[in-house]
C-alpha cells in the first residue's frame, strides 16, 4: 500500500477518508515536525501533504524514490525545490483561491485593530484602568474616507481593495504591472511606488516574495510615508525589514503596523516585539475552520488524482508532464 505523510493536523474528514485507501500517517503534535522528524516520516512515501514551513528539497526528494506528488496546503510553494522535483518527475500542487477572502478579512482586522488600538483598549479595561470616560482616551485613526494603498493587486490584494468601497476609501495600488480588470472591479488607481508611499494612509502588503519584493520596505521607505500611516503585511514576511520597521515605529516615522508574517518566521525581531504600536499575529491569514477544511480537501484531492494516475487540477509545475 502506498504511503502518505501529512505534516500537520487539519479539521474535517478528508485525511480520514484518504486513510481508507492508503497508508496515511499524520504528524500527531500541535506543532510542525522538526527537520529530522520530517525526513524520517517522509522516507518511502508516494505522497506528501505539506505546509509552507516544510522544506521539500533535494535531500527529501532523494530520500523518497517512490514519491509521486508533493501537495502543498498553501498558495505559496517556495518551500519546494520545484526544478528538482520536476526533474525527478514529481508533481507539485498548491491550494489557490480558497484562502483569498479569509486572508483579506484578516488584513482588515489588522487595519481596524491597529487604527483603533483595539488590543491596547482591551488590556486597558482588563487591567482595571477604565475608571472614567475621557475625550482623549486611546485616540486612534479613522479608516473611512482615507486612502488605502495595496502593494500587490493579485487575488488577495483585489479582495482587500474591494472591501474599501464600503468605507468610502480612495484606493491606489502598486503592482509589477497594471491590473486593469482589478481596477474596474475595485476602482483602484495604478501608481508608482513613491506615490504609494507618500499618499497612502494604510498600506496593505499582499505581494508574493520575489527578488524584486524582498526587503522592499525599509527605514527609508517608512520615512517617506505619512507619520499617521499604518502598514499591514499579510503577504510574505521578508518584504519588510523588521528591525528597520521597529526603528521607524519607535521614532514615529509611521503610526503603526500589523504583521501576520515575519522576516525569519517563526522568529520575530526582538525590537519589534517591544513596539507597543505593532500588532503581531502568528501567520493566521487563512485560519478559519471553513477555509482550512477547504484547503485540506483540495490537497487530498490532488493526492488522490496523482496516485490514481490522473493530473491534479492545481499543478504548479506542468512541465513535469513533458518529462513523464
Amino acid at each position: 500500500m502506498k504511503k502518505i505523510f501529512v505534516t500537520s493536523q487539519y479539521p474535517g474528514e478528508s485525511v480520514k477518508h484518504l486513510s481508507q485507501k492508503y497508508d496515511v500517517s499524520v504528524y500527531p503534535k500541535a506543532t510542525l515536525p522538526t527537520r529530522e522528524e520530517f525526513l524520517e516520516n517522509a522516507k518511502g512515501c508516494s505522497g506528501l501533504i505539506t505546509t509552507v514551513a516544510d522544506v521539500v528539497d533535494k535531500k527529501v526528494i532523494d530520500l523518497c524514490p517512490e514519491l509521486q506528488i508533493v501537495s502543498n496546503s498553501a498558495v505559496g510553494y517556495e518551500n519546494v525545490d520545484i526544478p528538482y522535483a520536476t526533474k525527478k518527475g514529481i508533481l507539485v500542487t498548491n491550494t489557490p483561491n480558497v484562502l483569498t477572502e479569509t486572508t483579506a478579512d484578516l488584513a482588515w482586522a489588522l487595519m481596524f485593530s491597529v487604527a483603533r488600538r483595539i488590543v491596547q483598549a482591551d488590556g486597558y479595561v482588563r487591567e482595571g484602568n477604565f475608571t472614567c470616560w475621557h475625550p482623549s482616551l486611546l485616540l486612534g485613526m479613522n479608516i473611512h474616507g482615507s486612502t488605502l494603498g495595496v502593494y500587490g493587486l493579485g487575488r488577495i490584494g483585489t479582495a482587500v481593495a474591494n472591501r474599501a468601497q464600503g468605507f468610502n476609501m480612495r484606493v491606489i495600488y502598486q503592482n509589477r504591472s497594471r491590473n486593469e480588470k482589478a481596477e474596474s472591479e475595485t476602482g483602484g488607481q495604478y501608481v508608482d511606488f513613491e506615490t504609494l508611499l507618500k499618499e497612502s494612509d494604510f498600506i496593505v502588503i499582499t505581494a508574493p516574495l520575489t527578488d524584486d519584493t524582498r526587503g522592499k520596505f525599509g527605514y527609508e521607505e517608512f520615512r517617506k510615508m505619512k507619520p499617521t500611516s499604518i502598514i499591514v503585511n499579510v503577504g510574505r514576511g521578508p518584504i519588510i525589514k523588521e528591525r528597520e520597521l521597529a526603528e521607524a515605529l519607535k521614532e514615529g516615522e509611521i503610526w503603526g503596523a500589523g504583521l501576520d508574517v515575519f522576516e525569519d518566521e517563526p522568529k520575530v525581531d526582538s525590537e519589534l516585539l517591544l513596539a507597543p504600536n505593532a500588532l503581531l499575529t502568528p501567520h493566521i491569514g487563512s485560519a478559519s475552520i471553513e477555509t482550512r477544511e477547504k484547503m485540506i480537501d483540495m490537497a487530498v484531492t490532488s493526492v488522490e488524482l496523482a496516485l490514481g494516475g490522473e493530473v491534479p487540477k492545481h499543478l504548479v509545475n506542468p512541465e513535469v508532464l513533458d518529462s513523464n
